[in-house]
């Protein structure tokens, strides 16, 4: 399984154990994902580690100084 953590603005937008899906959108050198209805953003994902999956459940959210932290879970081998 391939876990991914996505920066969430504000709380209690996705919760654990939620099924989600995302968008990917394209930079000039990476992938980025958005959770749908544009809940959370994942960082810079490199063309040779593209997610191939778009759905996943949301295995954990955590808040530290710096924000929310959701990560998700997707059904694909860890690159």
């Amino acid at each position: 399984m391939r876990k991914i953590e996505f920066k969430m603005e504000r709380p209690g937008l996705c919760k654990e154990g939620d099924e989600i899906t995302v968008t990917e959108g394209l930079l000039p050198s990476n992938y980025y994902y958005t959770i749908d209805p544009s809940l959370a953003m994942s960082p810079n994902i490199p063309f040779n580690k593209r997610l191939k999956s778009k759905s996943g459940k949301v295995v954990s959210v955590v808040q530290n100084p710096r924000g929310f932290y959701v990560t998700v879970e997707f059904d694909e081998p860890e690159v």
